[in-house]
């Protein structure tokens, strides 16, 4: 239930208290790779600060976009298809007005279609391969195939940066008990992991990630960290940060996100959003948990959540505005569409959408039918980027 939920301010400050505990020490293996990768990641810093200054402006973004997932999907009907993805990459790069997108998920042959598909639509990506919930081993086997893809698009001309995941405590095991994310996720939130052995667990994959990435990619090369995660970014050539955090003043934003600036490198928001409820952006990158009633099935909304396009649109304008003041690399909302979470326009307690981030709603044909076909259709929040990524590449 929305009550008993636990806040991502407290989900985080678990999660980071094992960074913070073993900082003072450093992590074991923590350097390992760093001489043999040199040579490529300082040619790989010099392409990330051209294109920084690729503009020709002063000030501002460099790359504004979205998420977008590529996977099996929850049911044959949401499952990634070489049609709807054409469809969707058009949408980016000509309604929504987007210069970048963030491929991720799982399956190389769909990543690569999906990035290369958007590079010849002439958007510059981040190609990121996601997979969770089997050995390390195979992940990072995934991430080499990925990011050969990624380095055949680079030496073709395409825009590209790779990065080598997301969020590895919650998508890798093994660096925090549990078999499946869900599980990890709630083990965390239960307090049920040693602090230490979690901080080493990820600093470790980590490297062994870059070191991957490094073998295979020769393009500017970064990895999508949790806000107040302990990451060394001398590993990566971008600094990037999942960012769902919320103020009420630009000042207070500013000064959490300053930080990050500290490495000298270019700085990427490589998620941000929120869910589309009253209230959605106080629960941050926990919106999802908090909007569902985690005790009725089939799934339902909590009790007292209201729709709330226009709170979802106005926390993206209030955010992008702070990422263009502070002059970032990048920023991606997340995400496109979220098909598993469908819009139901006349039942608000069935109206799964409230829990998506996505910057577009699923509609079903036949709503209790997660095999019926659906589309998606703009949400509030598509229509006000969309008026700010066209305002922003005006000359």
């Amino acid at each position: 239930m929305r009550d008993a939920a636990i806040s991502r301010a407290r989900f985080l400050a678990a999660a980071g208290a094992g960074a913070v505990a073993v900082a003072a020490g450093g992590v074991p293996g923590l350097t390992a790779g760093r001489a043999e990768a040199a040579p490529a990641r300082d040619q790989a810093q010099a392409q990330a600060r051209e294109q920084v200054r690729e503009k020709g402006q002063p000030g501002g973004l460099t790359y504004r976009g979205v998420c977008y997932q590529v996977g099996d999907g929850e049911s044959h009907a949401t499952r990634w298809t070489p049609a709807r993805m054409r469809h969707d990459v058009r949408a980016i790069r000509r309604d929504l007005h987007a210069n970048s997108v963030s491929v991720f998920g799982d399956g190389v042959e769909r990543l690569a279609a999906t990035a290369s598909e958007a590079a010849e639509r002439g958007l510059h990506v981040w190609l990121q391969p996601r997979l969770a919930d089997v050995p390390q081993g195979d992940i990072l086997d995934h991430l080499a195939e990925a990011g050969r893809h990624a380095e055949r698009m680079r030496r073709q001309g395409a825009r590209v940066h790779l990065s080598v995941g997301c969020e590895f405590v919650l998508f890798v095991p093994g660096i925090v008990p549990g078999a499946t994310t869900m599980e990890r996720v709630e083990n965390l939130l239960k307090g049920d992991f040693d602090p230490q052995a979690m901080a080493r667990g990820l600093h470790d994959f980590i490297a062994r990630a870059a070191r991957t990435g490094r073998s295979v990619f020769h393009g500017p090369l970064t990895y999508g960290a949790a806000h107040d995660d302990e990451v060394d970014w001398s590993l990566f050539d971008i600094v990037s940060v999942n960012y769902y955090g919320y103020h009420r003043t630009k000042a207070a934003y500013v000064k959490d996100l300053a930080p990050y600036q500290r490495w000298g490198k270019p700085v990427a928001i490589t998620e941000c959003g929120s869910c589309t409820y009253e209230g959605a952006p106080e629960d941050g990158g926990m919106g999802w948990y908090e909007a569902i009633d985690q005790t009725k099935e089939p799934a339902e909304i909590s009790a007292g959540l209201r729709r709330g396009e226009h709170t979802q649109a106005a926390y993206l304008l209030d955010v992008f505005d702070v990422f263009e003041s502070m002059n970032l690399h990048a920023a991606l909302a997340y995400t496109f569409v979220s098909p598993e979470l469908p819009h139901h326009p006349d039942e608000p307690r069935h109206d799964l959408d409230m829990a998506s981030y996505g910057l577009t709603k699923a509609v079903r044909d036949h709503y209790d039918d997660p095999e019926s076909r659906w589309h998606w259709e703009p949400k509030e929040s598509f229509r006000a980027l969309a008026r700010h990524f066209e305002q922003a590449t005006r000359p």
